[in-house]
This record gives C-alpha cells, structure tokens and sequence, in this order.
C-alpha cells in the first residue's frame, strides 16, 4: 500500500511540474486570461468552464469565437447589447451547448450585473461564505441561474450537488477564481470563498488516477468521490487541497497514468 506520504511527494512534484505559465496556452484557462477586467475575467472563465469538454483545442477554439462575437469585451455587451446584436449568436454549438442554452445565459449575466458587480455574489450573496465546502454556493448558484424563465434543456448545462453531480466545470471555475499563488495560472480574484473551502474538480481521468492511488475507493465521478478526495487532499495540504488538482489532471488527462 503507496502511504499517503508517498502520494503526497508525487502529487507535489506533479503540481509544481504543471502549475505553471506554460499550461495557460493549452488551458480552457487561456480564455479568461485575455482579459484584465475582474467581469471580464469572470464572464469569460464561466463560458469556459461551462464549455470544457471535449478536445482541449476545439473547446479553446469556440470560446475565442464565443468572445469574438462579443466584440471581446465581454462584460460591456453583457450590459448594453441590444436584441438585434444577438443574430450571429443563432449559429454557435459547442457540443449539446447550442444557441439556445447561450441565449439564456447570456440574458441572465444581464439579469445579474444589472444589479451586481461581480459574479461572485451569485455564488454567495453574504458578505463572507462560513460553510465547509462550496456544496451550499454551488446549490445556490444553480437555483439562482435559474431562477428565471428558462429553457428546460439549460438545466443540463449547469451542474448542482444536488443531483450529486461531482460539478467538475463549476469546480474549476471557483478554483480559477478563488486560488491565487506565485505561478499565476488561477487568478484569486474572489475573496468571499477560501481555498481550504473548495472541492477538487473531479472527471473521469481524475477519478482514475485517484482511485489508482488509493484516494477513493472507486471511479465514479459524483459529488460523494468529490468530497472524500478533497478529504483526503487536505491531509496533505488543509490550506489549498484544490491545488492538486493541476497533478491529477496532468497523471490523468497528459501521462495516462
């Protein structure tokens, strides 16, 4: 049995290896990191997140066209965009994520910095976040998206603990907005949610590894495996646990490991 020392010294060396500048480029990442504008960012790093599945390459793509069609200046046509500017919007797909679900959400990111400065507060509407983990924010965020008149089929787009989704895309948005180190990869722009508070995004490569390591005792992918791997992540580091993700990703989606 590999003890959790042993685990730790690997997921540390592999952290190091991909946290880095130069996993921007290749990243779903690299899509908010065009901006500098906190709404800028964070318009940009929810499509993203929303739209990471898939080839690395035709996700990245369809996001700089995604932005393109914004004027990339994504937070000013959020606000002053007219119905009119919505045509050329009637062709994008990325996946099952067609011109309909984009419409919703772009009306409701109106909707919301209408009243708010910043996304954050549709993950936590109080002045701090007291919880555990970001299991309440992540159900708040998903009752609140749709707590307007929507398309049924949406739903599917934006994942809750509820259904005990493990919420990988959602997961790794609040890492990208909340973690914030010397490497610069994840921005730190949020200061309601602490590090320690995040749950590691968990997809099936990650599961894998984990589950080769012995961090969880089976592959599924839900929000039950999601918890205990974070559990057993901040026993190596209780600050930052969501920081080992960049490791378990790289063993998974880069090393096959």
């Amino acid at each position: 049995m590999t003890s959790l020392q042993q685990i730790q010294k690997l997921l540390d060396n592999k952290r190091r290896l991909y946290n880095q500048p130069s996993f921007i480029k290749n990243d779903p990442v690299s899509i908010p990191h065009q901006y500098t504008k906190q709404q800028d960012i964070e318009i940009a790093g929810l499509f993203a997140a929303v739209l990471a599945w898939g080839n690395r390459t035709t996700i990245i793509n369809n996001c700089n066209k995604l932005m393109s069609l914004m004027g990339n200046t994504p937070h000013d046509f959020i606000i002053n965009h007219q119905d009119t500017d919505l045509k050329p919007f009637i062709h994008f797909v990325h996946r099952t994520f067609n011109a309909t679900d984009l419409l919703y959400f772009i009306t409701f990111l109106k909707f919301h910095y209408t009243q708010h400065d910043s996304l954050e507060d549709a993950f936590v509407p109080e002045k701090t976040y007291k919880h555990e983990n970001v299991e309440q924010a992540l159900m708040h965020f998903h009752n609140y998206f749709f707590s307007i008149e929507h398309p049924e089929r949406t739903r599917k787009h934006i994942a809750t603990p509820a259904r005990k989704s493990a919420c990988k895309r959602i997961n790794m948005y609040l890492r990208w907005m909340v973690r914030k180190d010397k490497q610069g990869v994840d921005f730190g722009i949020w200061k309601k949610i602490n590090p320690h508070q995040l749950v590691c995004p968990l997809d099936v490569h990650v599961a894998r590894v984990a589950h080769r390591l012995g961090l969880i005792e089976n592959t599924n992918s839900n929000w039950k495996n999601a918890v205990l791997l974070t559990g057993q992540l901040k026993q190596m580091n209780p600050r930052d646990p969501a920081a080992y993700d960049y490791a378990l990703f790289g063993l998974g989606a880069e090393e096959r490991l």
